[in-house]
């Protein structure tokens, strides 16, 4: 049935308010699993140094009755660094700006900076997990990190090239992309194992992630009648070597699998330079804020970690 002559209808008025939620809806991920995980240190130069040692290898140690100490010969300790990143957002918003009625938050700069700050925790997790090598950096060139999978070289399963140097000073050469396995992984693991290195963590990215929900682990999968729930995944992976928590990250390579020891790794901060806010100078009706941090990855020794490397991603 039509419409009443003379109604009066929404269509036909003037001045109703506008319906705006008062809630800003953003499912842009900003969880950063490396970098909340990660031991957090001190640094206290832009070249951040630490030290790394071993033992001699295990051998039957057989003496003589009443002979000499062997005067066995020491190994000096392996000095290495890293150089400070800086890594910094901004945001700027104007005087009016700042003064207008706006929905889902009280104050736009605020909101700005909050948005920065999550940018920027994203950008430093990118930097940390990259295959990059340490950059000095001068006046025209900024300093730059080694990422985690530049210091990675001893245990690895790939079809491309390791790093050269297991320094931070050269970066692993991509080879032929292959589908993960279970193979792959156990093989790491027991090199890892070999070096003296207990892995407590894989992790990868949100295809491989899916290919590790297929490992079997050597046993048949179980479900009780009266579970409701299909189990298709699982969260921790034992191993003969010890447990590893499997560890989705969007930020880091797609085509890398890393089986970390997590207290082998810090990331390395300098004083009062660790996600800090500050003004920037006025110029104008606007008001400016920086976000920035000055930080880089300490590898405290790489042969307790590896890499499944050169993997599909799709």
């Amino acid at each position: 049935m039509g419409q009443v002559t003379g109604t009066f209808a929404t269509n036909d008025m003037v001045g109703i308010r506008e319906d705006l939620a008062d809630v800003i809806y953003d499912i842009s991920p900003f969880d950063v699993p490396y970098l909340s995980s990660v031991p957090h240190v001190e640094a206290t130069n832009v070249t951040h140094e630490w030290q790394s040692d071993s033992l001699a290898s295990a051998a039957n140690n057989a003496a003589i009755e009443g002979a000499d100490a062997p005067q066995n010969s020491a190994s000096a300790t392996t000095r290495l660094n890293n150089k400070t990143q800086i890594s910094t957002k901004d945001a700027r918003v104007t005087g009016t700006g700042r003064s207008v009625d706006t929905a889902g938050r009280s104050d736009e700069l605020d909101y700005q900076i909050l948005k920065r700050g999550r940018e920027l925790k994203r950008d430093m997790e990118t930097a940390l997990l990259s295959n990059k090598a340490k950059v000095t950096g001068n006046d025209t060139l900024a300093r730059e990190l080694a990422g985690i999978v530049s210091w990675i070289k001893t245990n690895e399963s790939a079809s491309g090239t390791a790093p050269a140097t297991a320094d931070g000073a050269a970066t692993r050469t991509d080879g032929t992309q292959r589908a993960f396995t279970e193979d792959m992984l156990k093989a790491v693991l027991k090199d890892c194992f070999d070096e003296g290195g207990t892995p407590d963590v894989l992790m990868v990215g949100p295809f491989n992630r899916q290919q590790v929900s297929g490992f079997t682990g050597g046993s048949t999968s179980m479900q009780k009648a009266e579970d409701m729930t299909l189990h298709a995944t699982f969260n921790v992976y034992g191993s003969d070597f010890g447990e590893l928590r499997v560890i989705p990250n969007r930020f880091q390579r797609a085509r890398d699998a890393l089986v970390l020891q997590m207290d082998m790794w810090a990331v390395a901060f300098l004083p009062g330079r660790n996600m800090i806010t500050f003004d920037i100078a006025k110029t104008g009706d606007s008001d400016a804020r920086q976000v920035l941090s000055e930080y880089t990855l300490e590898s405290r020794n790489e042969k307790a970690s590896g890499i499944v490397a050169d993997l599909t991603t799709s």
